[in-house]
């Protein structure tokens, strides 16, 4: 079985054959980098295949709307013939709706000099543009980390030392600016947990943990993307501009978590918003984004109306076994409002039982109907 890297507790939207997806490349860089986890394709997420027919849906964690990747592979089809920043930039015109906050800023650019230098390659593009970035970057990346040192000194003085330890590593692996021995936010994640805090610790230590999540990605900083795509192919940045926003399965109570693969604890979300949120815990990820609770409610009132618009036929009582999973894996910071809804909990659940009964009963009739 050919392992193919794609992102934590997903699957892609309207997925492409074996031979498709290997041309297209769903490489673990076109989001932020952190939480990337290799999965097989046939990753057990079957439960969701409905969700995978809606169109125009908007990510329920960042509220863009995200395309299939049978759309995405036509677009970079046309994105391999693009030469220069000129060509590149009329592709993806076209598609801006579904670019990404970061993503966005980083295409206004690519304009900008588009009607300056047409004949300039992206990469060419983001040299021009590289030493600064490089310096902003570095302050970016050392604000996080001189916060995580002050959080650090309401731990004992052991506990102190060792994460000044790790953060002053940080700090070399910046400023030696190697490019075999890049700085990442997850190798500083990860060595954080090597350091075992008391019990009356816990809370500063969860709190310096989420201060160094905020470390500057090429999926939240402009510095981070030009600096991280200045030494890639024309064809990995223009493609990197529309990637993130790939429908993908995401699972509310994540996998690792014993999350049930059910469609009940499904949504669809961009595939940036579902690696940027990784396992982290729901309430977390709220007060990263403030915005979650209000998009997951336009999510939800988007597939009532694809409901009864006749879709997702089979699966009435959707709505509401996302509004429990949500409510309780968000710690009630998310409150779903079902009342455009036009079927009742009693009603949803019957409206499944007959779609079922007469699917049955059609499979039955067809298989009596065949000659022996």
């Amino acid at each position: 079985m050919r392992i193919l890297p794609l992102y934590n507790n997903t699957v892609v939207f309207n997925p492409l054959t074996r031979k498709d997806l290997r041309k297209t490349s769903f490489s673990a860089d076109y989001v932020s980098d952190s939480f990337i986890k290799s999965l097989t394709f046939e990753a057990n997420t079957s439960a969701g295949n409905p969700l995978k027919k809606l169109k125009g849906l908007k990510c329920p964690y960042f509220g863009v709307e995200m395309i299939s990747g049978s759309d995405i592979a036509r677009i970079e089809k046309r994105l391999d013939r693009c030469k220069n920043v000129k060509d590149v930039v009329k592709v993806l015109s076209k598609y801006t709706r579904f670019m990404q906050e970061t993503e966005k800023k980083m295409f206004r650019r690519f304009l900008d000099i588009s009607k300056i230098s047409p004949e300039k390659t992206l990469p060419e593009c983001l040299q021009l543009w590289y030493e600064e970035a490089i310096v902003k970057l570095k302050l970016e990346e050392f604000n996080v980390l001189d916060d995580v040192d002050k959080i650090s000194l309401k731990l004992s003085p052991e506990n102190a030392l060792a994460v000044h330890a790790k953060t002053t590593r940080c700090r070399q692996v910046i400023l030696e600016n190697k490019k075999e021995d890049t700085f990442k936010r997850k190798i500083l994640l990860s060595s954080l947990d090597d350091i075992k805090p008391a019990d009356n610790e816990t809370a500063v230590f969860e709190k310096l943990k989420d201060r160094a999540v905020y470390l500057p990605t090429s999926g939240t900083s402009e510095n981070a993307f030009v600096v991280k795509y200045a030494v890639r192919t024309q064809q990995e940045v223009a493609k990197r501009l529309l990637r993130p926003s790939i429908a993908t399965i995401e699972h509310i109570q994540p996998n690792s978590l014993e999350g049930e693969n059910t469609i009940g604890n499904f949504l669809l979300a961009s595939a940036g918003a579902n690696s940027m949120r990784s396992n982290m815990p729901l309430p977390k990820f709220i007060e990263m984004y403030p915005s979650v609770p209000k998009r997951c409610q336009a999510y939800i009132e988007q597939v009532i109306d694809l409901i009864h618009k006749g879709q997702l036929r089979g699966n009435e009582t959707y709505p509401y076994k996302i509004q429990k999973k949500l409510g309780e894996e968000s710690q009630g910071k998310i409150k779903l409002d079902l009342s455009k809804y036009k079927y009742t909990a009693i009603e949803a659940e019957r409206k499944e039982k007959d779609y079922y009964s007469k699917k049955r009963l059609r499979a039955s009739c067809k298989r009596s109907s065949k000659p022996f």
